[in-house]
């Protein structure tokens, strides 16, 4: 076989559909942010405002996160030093997890290198030794959590979206006493919808089922003190496992879940991606704790973020922006086509000074290509002015308007 042929076609096919990523090379200004600097391969250097950062809150340019940072840099050097099984615990680490612990209202908790190791350790090691152990997962949930129960080799079905009757009919195919486990994520971060988790617990409590929520998207952004929507909605003490990242609203990097002692201390000595992973750096770690410690007891960023998701909705769909149906912090805007929605992020970064990245497959379905815009609570009305009136130059330009009448025809 001639590999590098092969490798080159396939290249030259994701370029041929609109689907190839080419990655901006953004540098992050601690103190201007949303503003970053991109560096151009000619070589030129142009200031732009990013619109589609995970770092919901900013959290990743806060000066006491910052300065927690540097000060165990300072402590404990630069890395952990191992696994955490060998050498690589630090104090950080536990502390980091108590705080986890103690803001999602669970025993304890446990630390992973990102979210996504956490959701693919978590459910493999459920899935593969909890004994005739049977997997429910939501049809739109995260690859993380797909990856992990496709390595459980347990069984599996998928239930509609959000739909507690789908689920209760999945689950009534099996007796009671049969272990079961219930995938679904809070906050859905393509469409921006949240799933209905008081039902769905209902569902998995009167069939005897475990549930594991992931809440990725929603971590820092929701309830009072902003773990998440099942702390806003009531149910944190229903769920079994919840699931969360440092990446995101905390700014950081990591993940974790949120257990019962039991529950944590068996993944912590079964999963194989925590045993044979290197721990994050401690210095990762106090930053992560210094971001929590904050969200905790500051909800006014929340609501004002909460605020600049609702104007930028509202103020796009006023101009005639395609922003689908949200419930969330998330604004997605549809394009439904790989090549206009590339040639929109370009044209806005070209020629704008904004940096939205195209959501193209497989992310999300051939056909509901998007750009998913995320405000911030530093994002002000000048630069919302900036984004409606490019976003409308954007779309005359592409005549983005008589796309969307063809798709809906």
């Amino acid at each position: 076989m001639d590999y590098e042929h092969y490798f080159g076609k396939r290249i030259a096919d994701l370029k041929a559909e609109g689907r190839y990523r080419i990655f901006a090379d953004l540098e992050r200004q601690r103190g201007r942010f949303p503003l970053a600097l991109n560096h151009h391969r000619d070589g030129t250097t142009h200031e732009v405002v990013v619109w589609c950062s995970n770092d919901y809150l900013g959290m990743g340019q806060h000066e006491a996160v910052v300065a927690a940072a540097k000060e165990a840099a300072d402590r404990c050097g630069a890395g952990a030093g191992g696994t955490r099984n060998i050498s690589g615990t630090n104090h950080y680490h536990v502390l980091l997890e108590e705080e986890v612990a103690a803001w999602n209202n669970k025993d304890a908790a446990l630390l992973f290198t990102s979210g996504y190791v956490a959701n693919q350790t978590a459910l493999s090691t459920l899935g593969a030794t909890l004994p005739g152990c049977v997997i429910f997962s939501d049809e739109l949930n995260h690859n993380s959590m797909i990856e992990g129960i496709r390595h459980s080799r347990a069984p599996k079905h998928i239930f509609r979206h959000n739909d507690p009757e789908s689920l209760d009919e999945a689950l009534s195919a099996y007796p009671r006493e049969t272990p079961k486990l219930v995938a679904f994520e809070s906050v859905y971060s393509m469409d921006g919808d949240i799933a209905p988790l008081a039902e769905l617990c209902d569902v998995a409590e009167r069939h005897g089922a475990m549930t594991f929520l992931d809440e990725v998207h929603a971590a820092g952004m929701y309830g009072a003190e902003g773990s998440g929507v099942a702390e806003r909605d009531g149910v944190r003490d229903r769920i079994t496992i919840i699931q969360g990242t440092l990446a995101k609203a905390v700014g950081v990097v990591g993940g974790y879940i949120a257990a019962s002692a039991a529950c944590v201390d068996y993944v912590r000595s079964f999963g194989p991606g925590f045993i044979f992973s290197s721990s994050p750096p401690p210095m990762v770690a106090a930053a992560a704790l210094a971001s929590i410690r904050y969200l905790r007891r500051h909800p006014e960023l929340r609501d004002r973020h909460q605020e600049r998701a609702a104007t930028c909705k509202r103020r796009l769909r006023e101009h005639g922006i395609p922003v689908l149906p949200s419930v969330s912090h998330i604004v997605p805007v549809m394009v439904g086509n790989a090549a206009l929605c590339k040639q929109a992020s370009d044209l806005l970064l070209e020629k704008h000074g904004i940096y939205v990245q195209p959501i193209n497959y497989p992310t999300v379905p051939v056909g509901t290509e998007r750009l998913r815009i995320t405000p911030t609570p530093l994002h002000d009305d000048a630069m919302m002015d900036h984004l409606v009136g490019a976003m409308l130059s954007v779309w005359e330009e592409l005549d983005l308007h008589k796309e969307r009448v063809k798709a809906a025809e």
